[in-house]
Formats: structure tokens, C-alpha cells, sequence
């Protein structure tokens, strides 16, 4: 199976602060991955280093064998926050920004995703709800074929319905090949998607299973995730 993601000895710090120490981390293709930790634990962090946005950290991070961040970039859909349009902005403007950056945007497949996401192409960025912003966001990472998806936090807005919904077509949306790797708070949403859990814990990647070995030795993978804090809590 080919590797997707290499990430070796990777430390990052900010403003005299650690973030992240020694991380190192291997996925390969055609997986979809948690990557689940407490707030602050650096999640977003490790998702901006791989997507070449977080500068300045010691390490080496690989995508596809590509280590140099134009060429990692080209493999890679993170969810963006859309803060670079103002609040006039139409979404179908947007959509004709991502058809003219990304050469692996895909305008028929964003169509098919809006339709799904029951949005508007008229409506302004400043007349979408929150929840409404992330279905959009969601379209227009999908929208893009690449190898590498990040999901950074991605349905916190979203009903539990149409959350449900989305969860349940992501695996629709990648080419079997495309790996995805997804920070959320809904634990046991998601955990039907997953092959592969990673949790961030002191500044490092505390643990890293397979979905499957975690679903026999516990009750599920939220039950597990939560035990690795229980005796924080106790204390």
C-alpha cells in the first residue's frame, strides 16, 4: 500500500510555547483517519504544517514523497475558513475563484455537492449561517481531486440531521485512493467512516490504531478516546 503522509521528528513553536514535539506520523492511501485530542492540543496546528500554510516548524513533512511546500500543497483540499472573500462575496463567485486557482477543481462535481447542500449560488457569504458556511466549505473541498483531504473541524455548526447526512456521503465523495483525515468533536458520528485513529496528547501523537483493533478492545472508539482522560479528570 502506498504512503500518503510522512511526517518525521516533527517539533513546532510558537511565541516560546510548544505546540508540538517529536511528531511523527505515517498514513497511507485510501483511508479515512481521525485525528482527535483536546482543545489546544495542536490538531489544527499539525493540519496547517501538512497543508504548507504553518511555517517555521523543525521536522520534515511528506505528501506523496513531495516534501517541498508547493508540490505538497498540490496534493492536498484543507477546509478553508473563506476569510480571504468579504461578506458580499456570492458563493458562485467563490466557486469561479476555486475554478481559476485550483487546476483539480471540479465545477460539475461543486454543482452536484451544492445541490446536496441545498445551497444558493446567489446568496452573499454575509447571509449564510454558520452552519450553512461549513456545508459550503465542505462542497468546495470536495469539489477539488486531490489525494490528501483535511477536515478541520468541519460540522460544528451544522444540524444533527444534515450532519448525519454529509457523514454518511463522505465516503462517496473521495476517489478510493484519497486519503481523508478528519478533527471532529462527534466521536461516534464519524466512527462508522473510520480505518485509522491518531490522538494528539502532550504535544505528541499519543496513540495511533487501527478503528478495527479499537472496536474489539472497547466499547467504541469514543469510550476509548475518553479513557485516555479519565484519570485526568479524577484527579
Amino acid at each position: 500500500m502506498t504512503e500518503i503522509l510522512n511526517i518525521k521528528d516533527l517539533t513546532y513553536r510558537k511565541n516560546q510555547k510548544s505546540i508540538l514535539q517529536d511528531v511523527n506520523l505515517n498514513l497511507d492511501q485510501g483511508k479515512i483517519v481521525a485525528l482527535l485530542g483536546e482543545n489546544g492540543a495542536g490538531k489544527t496546528t499539525l493540519m496547517r504544517i501538512i497543508a504548507g500554510l504553518a511555517k517555521n516548524y523543525r521536522g520534515e513533512v511528506q505528501v506523496l514523497g513531495d516534501s517541498e511546500t508547493a508540490l505538497r500543497k498540490a496534493h492536498i483540499s484543507f477546509t478553508d475558513n473563506l476569510s480571504g472573500f468579504s461578506d458580499a462575496t456570492k458563493i458562485k463567485e467563490v466557486v469561479k475563484f476555486y475554478n481559476i486557482l485550483f487546476s483539480d477543481f471540479d465545477e460539475n462535481e461543486f454543482e452536484e455537492l451544492r445541490k446536496f447542500m441545498k445551497l444558493d449560488p446567489e446568496m452573499r457569504l454575509s447571509q449564510l449561517s454558520k452552519g450553512m458556511k461549513e456545508k459550503l466549505i465542505i462542497a468546495l473541498t470536495f469539489a477539488r481531486k486531490v489525494d490528501l483531504y483535511l477536515l478541520d473541524e468541519p460540522f460544528g455548526g451544522i444540524d444533527s440531521m444534515a450532519r448525519k447526512k454529509i457523514i454518511n456521503s463522505i465516503i462517496l465523495w473521495k476517489d478510493e485512493k484519497s486519503t481523508i483525515l478528519i478533527s471532529d468533536h462527534f466521536v461516534n458520528e464519524i466512527s462508522s467512516l473510520l480505518d485509522e485513529v491518531v490522538i494528539v496528547k502532550d504535544h505528541k501523537i499519543y496513540a495511533h490504531k487501527s478503528a478495527d483493533d479499537i472496536r474489539e478492545q472497547h466499547e467504541s472508539i469514543e469510550t476509548y478516546y475518553e479513557s485516555l482522560y479519565a484519570d485526568e479528570e479524577a484527579e
